[in-house]
């Protein structure tokens, strides 16, 4: 079986940062098409990716569907649904920016669709493959923490004006804008990850900044089926960062700042060589690629008794990797489909509940 060929429908940030660099570099896949109808993109997409061809529009792409494996779908989140359904329908498997749906029926039924075509459907949440994430998910594996009892997370930031251009900005519902549906996608998913469906839901959904028409500083907590407490900070409007985690267990505690530093790589180009053969910085899925320097390392113990703990390299390539062994029948999606629904479910709920300023059942 030769590489997939994937096709990119996006070249914004996500696709530019989060999604091309991390397809050229990982084996088993091929960077075949970018769609983009912005000339300046269509340039860029042509300089660095120079065996992928562009494409004006997904009416292009979905013309000649028989000539790709795989799409990925990197646009404003009103448009994953209906692209989405019509990329299973045309036969080919589909990876969708999060949050994959706005609702979840709507996640159900697209799953239902993935089924229905024999196609599979991925999720893109990349932030399980944050170096700082798969250290906490390491540390509690082990037993390192004993029993967890709490589990802090935030991603906060000081952003004070409002991108006012910005979809996701906008105060329509339908184009699923806000910091819940935005950082709160990714921060209730390394949650369920950790510790399954929650059972409770209490949240507090602030709009902050003037001028902003969603929430850009909310807050929900989660109760667990083992009695663990995920407690979620997204926030635009912090004048001061909290601890990116700080999770609390029977016999020891681990406590991290800072932010996992792929981001910062892909979103500067530093490792945006990979595939192109521009040997720009380190490149994705290289050695030494998404590590972070001992004074960046979080510290696991008790008041007064802590260790540095190495991080955990950053692998954004082993989501895209995962897939592409999943389309080959050997294994399965690197985020199960269950867990990307009952993120959603749980964004639901943390919106009933900062509604009506009730705790949730779910």
């Amino acid at each position: 079986m030769g590489p997939t060929r994937t096709v990119l429908v996006g070249y914004g940030v996500g696709g530019s940062a989060f999604h091309a660099p991390v397809v050229a570099a990982v084996e088993g896949l091929e960077l075949a098409a970018v769609v983009t109808g912005n000339p300046a993109r269509q340039a860029e997409v042509r300089a660095r990716y120079p065996r992928a061809e562009v494409l004006g529009t997904t009416d292009e792409m979905f013309a000649r569907a028989g000539d790709f494996d795989l799409v990925v779908i990197t646009v404003p989140n009103r448009f994953h649904v209906p692209l989405a359904t019509r990329a299973l329908a045309a036969g080919l498997h589909v990876v969708v920016d999060k949050p994959f749906a706005g609702s979840a029926e709507e996640g159900r039924a697209l799953a239902a669709t993935a089924v229905r075509y024999e196609r599979l459907l991925g999720v893109y949440q990349n932030r399980r493959f944050d170096g700082d994430f798969r250290t906490v998910r390491r540390l509690v594996a082990e037993g390192r923490l004993g029993e967890v009892h709490r589990f802090e997370s935030r991603f906060e930031r000081w952003r004070p004006q409002v991108r006012t251009a910005g979809w996701k900005e906008q105060a329509d519902p339908a184009a699923l804008g806000g910091i819940l549906y935005d950082l709160g996608t990714h921060l209730i998913d390394q949650a369920v990850a950790l510790f399954g469906r929650p059972t409770h839901v209490y949240a507090e959904l602030d709009t902050r900044r003037d001028g902003a028409l969603v929430d850009d500083d909310s807050f929900v907590a989660l109760t667990h089926v083992g009695g663990e407490r995920s407690h979620l900070w997204m926030s635009a409007a912090a004048a001061d960062l909290g601890p990116r985690f700080r999770v609390l267990g029977s016999t020891a505690s681990y406590l991290k700042f800072g932010m996992d530093p792929q981001e910062d790589l892909l979103r500067t180009g530093t490792g945006a060589g990979a595939g192109t053969g521009t040997g720009a910085g380190v490149e994705v899925g290289t050695p030494g690629w998404g590590t972070e320097p001992a004074a960046a390392w979080g510290v696991l113990g008790t008041p007064g008794d802590t260790v540095p703990v190495a991080t955990e390299p950053g692998a954004y390539q082993d989501y895209y990797a995962a897939m592409a062994r999943a389309i080959r029948g050997e294994g399965a999606p690197p985020v199960p489909i269950e867990d990307a629904v009952t993120v959603l479910e749980t964004i639901e709920a943390a919106q009933r509940s900062s509604a009506d300023g009730v705790t949730v059942a779910m």
